[in-house]
């Protein structure tokens, strides 16, 4: 008998034309971050251009087909940081595509193009370009670089994320390049003057984040006080720029990333103070309290005009958070400096300090400095800063035993044989809370009753 032979109906062949699509293997590509929130934005929108262009994107500890690092040159370490990590990356997959992108290239130039294990170089103001050089790799199969003269007048680079690494809370880069040339950074080389981004598209951004359940916006920038500084007189500052946040429903919080005192106005605090959202946390950045030590660092205020703006702040916002950073064993700081230093950051009483010793950058002017100090003064400096630091962040905290707090609540944690909800307060205070309920990525209000450890404050309704 004669076999009947089967021929595949029309429908029959679409179905598993379209599962051999759908099965088709995507190209991987992995990112590493080095570097600040700005970095961290920057890498979020690549990644978010990758999967657009079809690749599928893995942890870093994976096998990729792309791997892009976003790099770092705030010191010397983060520039060996920089270098370990693309190296890494060629010994994870040697066939794989390697792109350097950010601060450490536009730093090392010559060096890192010289550098056979990366294949595509991408400076600062050309990252939204990924794609399109990735495209143009595959065609040539030749070292692509794409690096902008930092020293001449530039645009800012449009670049929109769609989501946030995080859940509750979203970093939103509105701000790019530094003009205060301090003489310890290497900044102002490698990203360029100030530029700002449009009132319009930050708040598009914004409203898009909110509308997919983003409770709380950061606004960060290179020298985020500087923003609309660069524009004609009568557009938007910084204060503009909260104020239209200030107005999307949905939105829960508004917290500002690193400024400068001298954005700290009268005028200033009493409009953020109208707006419900705006977080009273406050990241000025010292950097010694000593007057004769910040001439040196080319910072353009007084340890006394830093102080009047502090109270000026707690005018405002009495339980204001208050943080700062603060670099120990600047070339030539003496012993009656450093004390200076001491007395002063125990005055100002701040919440939290960021301490760190001194890094001798190449090209600053810094590096050529007499008075370079040892290693260990340095470091033994620090650690007297980093325990004075720890007792003012603990007085701090105290201030809100038995008050009403609002946390918005991130993640669920163990902590010692117990589960916790934890979150944050406006003013960056961790809160710990053991509701049965899930109030993940809401606000919850309680009383702070104690310290479940000396990070963590316990609060119950």
């Amino acid at each position: 008998m004669d076999r009947k032979v089967w021929e595949p109906s029309m429908e029959y062949i679409q179905k598993h034309l379209q599962e051999s699509n759908d099965n088709q293997i995507k190209k991987r590509a992995a990112l590493h971050n080095l570097g600040c929130k700005v970095n961290a934005y920057e890498t979020q929108v690549m990644s978010e251009q990758l999967e657009a262009g079809g690749y599928e994107i893995v942890p870093f500890s994976q096998t990729a087909d792309v791997y892009v690092i976003n790099t770092c040159t705030v010191t010397n370490i983060a520039d060996r940081k920089s270098r370990q990590m693309l190296h890494r990356a060629r010994k994870k997959n040697p066939n794989a595509v390697i792109v350097a992108a950010g601060c450490y290239v536009q730093s090392a130039q010559e060096e890192i193009q010289k550098d056979l294990s990366i294949d595509i170089v991408i400076g600062n103001n050309q990252k939204k370009n990924l794609l399109s050089l990735l495209q143009e790799f595959q065609e040539k199969k030749e070292h692509l670089a794409e690096i902008t003269d930092m020293s001449r007048p530039i645009e800012y680079e449009f670049m929109e994320m769609q989501r946030a690494g995080e859940h509750t809370r979203a970093f939103v880069k509105i701000q790019d390049g530094c003009n205060q040339f301090c003489s310890y950074c290497i900044i102002p080389y490698v990203r360029g003057r100030i530029r700002s981004k449009d009132i319009h598209l930050i708040e598009r951004e914004v409203r898009g984040l909110t509308a997919q359940g983003y409770k709380e916006i950061v606004l960060t920038g290179i020298h985020l006080s500087s923003y609309g500084r660069e524009k004609l007189q009568g557009e938007a500052d910084l204060l503009t720029v909260i104020q239209r946040l200030g107005a999307i429903p949905g939105l829960e919080r508004i917290r500002l990333g690193s400024l400068e005192q001298g954005v700290i106005t009268e005028e200033f605090l009493k409009q953020v103070k109208l707006i419900e959202s705006f977080c009273p946390h406050f990241h000025l950045s010292l950097q010694s309290g000593s007057e004769a030590v910040l001439k040196r660092m080319n910072r353009h205020y007084t340890p006394s005009q830093f102080l009047d703006t502090c109270n000026r702040i707690r005018k405002f916002f009495p339980m204001a958070a208050i943080t700062t950073d603060v670099i120990t064993g600047f070339p030539g700081e003496t012993q009656e400096e450093f004390e200076e230093t001491k007395a002063f950051v125990r005055k100002v009483k701040f919440a939290q300090m960021h301490i760190f010793p001194f890094s001798v950058r190449r090209g600053t002017k810094a590096q050529d400095m007499p008075g370079q100090l040892s290693q260990s003064v340095k470091s033994g400096r620090a650690e007297e800063l980093i325990e004075i630091g720890r007792q003012m962040e603990l007085e701090y905290k105290k201030q809100f035993l038995h008050k009403e707090i609002k946390v918005l609540i991130e993640e669920k944690l163990l902590i010692g044989d117990k589960y916790y909800q934890i979150g944050y307060t406006k003013e960056y205070v961790k809160i710990a809370l053991e509701e049965k309920k899930d109030y993940h990525n809401n606000i919850w209000t309680g009383i702070v009753t104690d310290f479940l450890n000396n990070e963590i404050l316990l609060a119950e309704k």
